[in-house]
């Protein structure tokens, strides 16, 4: 069983620092190194340390060196300087002592004289000894032994423990002094106190005793100079050497050691922003350290919060670091710029002219809703996608390429209905024609004139196609005066602007628009170069099941290939697969063609642009950067404090509103940008409407318990739950909002919303009946027999009794009888009974009006 060191040195009789300063002075014998005396070591090792220990403290006390002639001192020398000698050994004073005065070294503790008086400032008195015969100044005195026959049996006044040798502490040179005045002191034996505090037990019987002797009894001793009152006492400890201050340096000396200190100041390079507990393992500090640091400079701050760098530049250079602060965004974003400038000059040097080849149109449909975009685009690619598509709608935008005359065209079918804003500037800014539907019956709509809007804002030209001209009120003279006063004249009225009456259902006209859509692409020479640098732009993402993220993109430029390394903000794909509009594979997809890309690390936002990059580990690094820049910004953008009490009194205001909150969940990138902004428009001074989160992809049960944790509602708009999903929700009280058709959807949320709000009250009144009689009952009640005068009488409804137009009861009509039989209402002409269940003092003439309280449901 393992010994620790602070029982073995109990067993000792030592103090444990003395016997680890042992054992660690043998570390190479032992082979141990020992710390604190809670370390434990073998038996064997303790028996060796034991039997060692104690032989080193034999040898000096069975070999003790003869005592030199020792000289005496002035009292305060002996205190000072004599004490401290170690092993009884006295030092050597120079010749020119005082007659009669010698010391003398005792191990047997001193009697106290009860005549003496303590000098001030010592923590013993003075102990005097009985008067001895005269002993010759040179005469040294005889070595401390318990048989020494000249000394007094006197009582200790501690009791004696068995002494313990140490080693011999390193002893200081002695320091030069002047001899004390010849001068002649009555002899007695007087042993001097100690001065500070009473040593160690050990150290109390292990210490030399100083003895003085004097003739006489023993007179009163002066007190000693103050400064004996903070001399240390006597301990056999190592003695510190005297400080030394060094001398005051010159200037130049001064400058020269500054610019020493500026030149080993470390550099710390850091990337904010900076939080505490990283900037503290950086420096190498304590955190606790660091933010007392910052409390001294008046900043409160903890180990996860971020503090200024002005602040950190300051720590820094108290610990003696330089910091070289990089910002994440900025170099890194002017390093990508410069590279990209100087591929892209190369590029362009490197590029021939003739690589560039003439690519198909892309072409966007753009108008209102239910005016025959995607009817058109069916007839086209002879498909029935308006049959897929949910009420009829499209609530998507989609990529496909025919072939028309040899050529091939890219169309863009996006949504007409409102809330599909967004989606439409997209293709507007994507496509290089834009063909605006109209419908011939209708003429323009709003979203017709927004669509123009934005095909005018991305400089897209714009061809006219007049639609439903077979429908019952067409009228394309009436489209035509439309666009002419929106600044768009047809071709056949003096304008610019191509222009084809067309019937998407039954196909007429439709290929003369194609090939008015292929002349307005060859006057627009669109080329682009196969062999250049990959970009392209997203259309459109989504999360499949199986499939993982997918995006459809429009390649712009070079060719983009299967293990393409690409990026798109915070998301980077390596091309798994490419898949056309009709689900098959390609090995390659070239400038103006649509593709659907698998591969992606997660959901890249609908209309940003993607690029190639040269590696894996470049695309991480490049969408984390992305990463931390949206955090960034999304810190940045933090509600101002409050500065006033009007402020104050609105944030509680706003905060006592109902609040609907909500998660958004679709089945594409696109929609869920569009549902945001749908439910953002929702307008209410009553109920407030908060998104907290919308992503892509079918509901999970991670949204379940996310919803429940922010108390909200998920508000899901053409997707699936996963499996038991649905139970948990109603484990959990979370509302879950679906349907396939926006504006269904919108619909239900309003409804929701109206639910949170208090129902409003409202009396409607059901009839009145006049007392007639009074009839009492076997049980002591009263029953007022009525005529129905006005509308009808229902049991269990509220009622108020009028006498002389005056209210003097209210309550609800317990019993309604015709009769002897009960009925539930009676209607005007006819006569009841009734009773009140809190009132019977009925009198003829009396008026008994009923009414219901109806629930109104609140308008937002």
């Amino acid at each position: 069983m393992s010994i620790r060191i602070h029982a073995l040195a109990k067993e000792l009789n030592v103090p444990s620092k003395d016997l680890i300063d042992f054992i660690n002075s043998r570390k190479e014998v032992y082979g141990l190194e020992i710390k604190t005396s809670s370390n434990a070591i073998a038996p064997l090792y303790a028996d060796t340390i034991k039997s060692d220990f104690l032989k080193e403290q034999q040898t000096p006390a069975n070999a003790e060196p003869e005592a030199a002639p020792a000289q005496p001192e002035p009292a305060d020398a002996v205190g000072a300087e004599g004490a401290g000698n170690a092993g009884g050994e006295a030092e050597a004073a120079p010749d020119s002592q005082p007659a009669g005065i010698s010391s003398e070294i005792s191990d047997t503790p001193a009697e106290t004289a009860p005549n003496a008086e303590a000098p001030k400032g010592d923590a013993e008195p003075a102990a005097v000894s009985e008067p001895q015969a005269e002993r010759p100044c040179g005469e040294a005195p005889a070595a401390a032994s318990p048989q020494r026959a000249t000394a007094p049996k006197v009582p200790p006044a501690i009791p004696p423990m068995p002494s313990i040798k140490r080693p011999a502490p390193l002893q200081m040179p002695p320091m030069a002094r002047k001899s004390p005045p010849q001068t002649q002191m009555p002899r007695a034996r007087i042993s001097m106190p100690a001065v500070s505090s009473a040593p160690k037990k050990e150290e109390r019987d292990s210490q030399p005793e100083v003895v003085v002797k004097m003739d006489s009894p023993a007179p009163k001793v002066p007190p000693l100079p103050p400064r004996m009152a903070s001399v240390p006492p006597p301990v056999p400890t190592r003695r510190a050497a005297p400080a030394i201050t060094p001398p005051p340096l010159s200037q130049s000396t001064a400058s020269n050691e500054t610019a020493a200190e500026d030149a080993q100041k470390k550099v710390l390079v850091i990337k904010p922003p900076i939080i505490v507990r990283d900037f503290a393992k950086l420096m190498d500090v304590k955190p606790f350290r660091l933010i007392s640091e910052l409390m001294d400079m008046g900043i409160f701050a903890s180990m996860n919060q971020a503090i200024d760098e002005p602040v950190a530049i300051k720590i820094g250079a108290r610990h003696g670091y330089e910091l070289d602060i990089k910002h994440r965004g900025e170099q890194f974003q002017q390093q990508l710029r410069a590279e990209a400038a100087k591929k892209a000059a190369k590029k362009k040097l490197e590029e021939d002219l003739s690589n560039y080849v003439p690519r198909p149109p892309i072409v966007c449909i753009l108008g209102h809703v239910d005016h025959g975009k995607t009817t058109l685009l069916d007839t086209i690619r002879n498909t029935n996608v308006v049959a897929g598509e949910a009420g009829g709608i499209t609530q998507h935008t989609a990529a496909y390429q025919v072939e028309c005359a040899g050529k091939k065209i890219t169309f863009l079918d996006t949504p007409g209905h409102a809330a599909f804003s967004k989606m439409r500037e997209r293709g507007a800014n994507v496509t290089d024609v834009a063909i605006l539907i109209v419908a011939a019956d209708d003429g323009f709509m709003p979203q017709t004139d927004e669509a123009l809007a934005f095909a005018q804002k991305a400089g897209v030209p714009v061809v006219v196609a007049i639609n439903k001209i077979d429908a019952k009120g067409a009228n394309i003279d009436r489209v035509k005066q439309q666009m002419q006063k929106r600044g768009i004249t047809s071709e056949d009225w003096g304008g610019e602007v191509l222009c084809q009456p067309i019937s998407a259902l039954k196909g007429e006209n439709i290929d003369k628009l194609l090939e008015q859509v292929l002349l307005q692409a060859e006057m627009s020479e669109l080329k682009a170069n196969p062999k250049g640098v990959l970009d392209g732009v997203i259309i459109e993402s989504q999360l499949e099941p199986g499939r993982g993220a997918t995006a459809t993109v429009i390649v712009k430029n070079g060719t983009l290939k299967a293990g393409d390394v690409i990026i798109c903000g915070e998301n980077w794909c390596k091309v798994r697969a490419l898949l056309d509009d009709k689900g098959g594979k390609m090995q390659s997809a070239s400038p103006s063609t649509p593709a659907v890309v698998m591969g992606w690390t997660g959901a890249p936002e609908a209309g940003e642009n993607f690029k190639k990059v040269d590696s894996d580990r470049h695309a991480r690094k490049l969408a984390d950067e992305a990463a931390l820049e949206r955090k960034k910004a999304a810190s940045q953008n933090v509600a101002p404090k409050m500065t006033s009490v009007e402020e104050l009194m609105a944030a509680i205001e706003h905060k006592e509103q109902k609040t609907f909150k909500c998660i958004v969940k679709s089945d594409v990138s696109g929609t869920v940008e569009a549902l945001e902004e749908c439910l953002k428009a929702i307008k209410s001074d009553k109920v407030a409407l908060e998104v907290i989160d919308g992503s892509v992809g079918q509901i999970t049960k991670t949204d379940v318990a996310f919803a429940s944790t922010a108390e909200a509602s998920i508000v899901a708009f053409n997707v699936k739950e996963e499996n038991g999903v649905a139970g948990l929700a109603k484990h959990k009280g979370v509302q879950i909002i679906t349907h396939n058709i926006i504006y269904e959807l919108i619909n239900r949320v309003r409804d929701s919303m109206k639910d949170l709000l208090e129902p409003e009250l409202k009396e409607n009144k059901l009839g009145a009946a006049e007392v007639r009689a009074l009839f009492t009952v076997s049980k002591g009640g009263k029953v007022a027999g009525c005529m129905v005068t006005e509308g009808l009488i229902k049991r269990d409804k509220f009622s108020r009794v009028f006498r002389k137009g005056k209210e003097v009861a209210n309550g609800k009509i317990s019993a309604l009888k015709r009769f002897k039989d009960d009925v539930a209402e009676v209607r005007a002409g006819y006569e009841c009974g009734l009773s009140m269940n809190n009132f019977d003092e009925f009198e003829p003439g009396d008026v008994v009006e009923c009414f219901e309280i109806l629930e109104i449901r609140p308008e937002l």
